[in-house]
């Protein structure tokens, strides 16, 4: 359980927010039974205004368990837990939502990929146990500062937990850049974009612009151009302390467009510049299982594993190897038995004449005129 606990959570009261994608039915669904199971185990489960509404509305009007409005009834600071039912753009929103707060999120996925949630829609009750029984640990994910000069004022100073997307802003115009890395020049070239991301993001928006997967637990970070036109385009990965910066020139009117997350968004006139740092304030994810993110990456992109043969080890536990293919020898002019392997291919028959040829012999017929 998280170690910054309130003194309402001390003295009895346990709130947890729940957030929901609830223009969608499964999600208003699995809201309700999660609202249902969390006040059946004695915690005050908690929703926005907007998500009440639109339960209540779903349910037909049908009686629900009493719950606390945020933030009328309760604070931000006063949640113990939020537990967001939905995919990652969903997790996305409610990190945003408690950014200024110490409070962890849990996400249950109800989208597609999911990376950033912890469990499947299938293990949502078991989930909801866990969260009663306070079998979750937390764990820090690097975030990113942002800032955004034009005309030498500073126009925005946001974050992301993802990354911080500069595209163009125009369809027809290719964007113009230069790429900094700790105030030293890189490349310049005309581009798509360029993605500056965390090892969190490695696996998001980086990931489908050909950029490397990064393990959560390395303090790295990224920055990865979008279809550029150069000879030197490679994606990089710099130290956590590093900044990154991309300026948009101004030797085309060409615009940009930053996007943070997906979800907060700037024009980029040519001659701005972005700067991009590690975030003090990290987001708190809630775990509930140690799985490796080997075998996470495995399973949400469903990775083929066919032949995998492990460490080699003595333990009676270890999984049985793999068979490994066998090593077959054509056998030429002979017919297969049954049962027999044979190579792929078209079999060769003997020739005679070959044999004639190894040992500097001519067989009859063979003087290069007709026989």
């Amino acid at each position: 359980m998280t170690t910054d606990v309130t003194g309402d959570q001390v003295a009895g009261t346990r709130r947890v927010l729940v957030l929901a994608h609830m223009g969608r039915a499964e999600a208003r669904i699995a809201a309700e039974q999660t609202v249902q199971q969390l006040h059946d185990a004695g915690l005050r489960p908690v929703l926005t205004e907007d998500d009440r509404r639109a339960l209540a509305d779903a349910t037909n009007g049908q009686a629900m368990p009493p719950v606390d409005l945020l933030p009328t009834d309760c604070a931000l600071r006063e949640l113990e837990l939020v537990m967001v039912l939905g995919g990652d753009g969903s997790i996305l929103r409610a990190a945003e939502l408690i950014r200024d707060v110490d409070v962890p999120l849990l996400g249950v996925n109800l989208g597609h990929v999911g990376f950033l949630a912890e469990s499947e829609r299938s293990g949502l009750a078991e989930t909801v146990e866990a969260v009663v029984d306070g079998r979750y640990t937390v764990e820090n994910r690097m975030a990113l500062d942002v800032v955004v000069w034009q005309d030498g004022k500073k126009v925005l100073h946001t974050w992301a937990l993802n990354e911080a997307s500069i595209e163009k802003g125009d369809r027809e115009k290719m964007l113009e850049v230069v790429t900094e890395i700790d105030q030293r020049p890189i490349s310049s070239f005309g581009c798509d974009g360029v993605i500056l991301a965390t090892p969190t993001g490695s696996t998001a928006y980086a990931f489908s612009a050909g950029g490397p997967v990064v393990w959560p637990e390395v303090e790295a970070l990224l920055m990865v151009p979008l279809s550029a036109h150069a000879l030197f385009s490679r994606p990089l990965v710099v130290a956590p302390s590093s900044t990154m910066a991309v300026e948009v020139l101004t030797r085309t009117d060409a615009r940009g467009v930053l996007w943070c997350d997906g979800r907060r968004t700037v024009d980029l006139p040519p001659g701005s510049r972005i700067e991009v740092t590690r975030s003090p304030r990290p987001v708190t994810l809630a775990r509930m299982h140690l799985t490796p993110f080997s075998e996470r990456l495995v399973r949400k992109f469903e990775l083929p594993t066919v032949g995998w043969r492990g460490p080699r080890t003595q333990s009676e536990d270890a999984p049985p190897p793999t068979s490994t293919l066998p090593i077959v020898q054509p056998t030429y002019g002979t017919q297969p038995v049954e049962g027999q392997r044979i190579p792929v291919g078209r079999e060769i028959a003997h020739d005679p004449f070959d044999d004639a040829d190894r040992h500097g012999e001519k067989s009859a017929g063979t003087d290069g005129g007709p026989s």
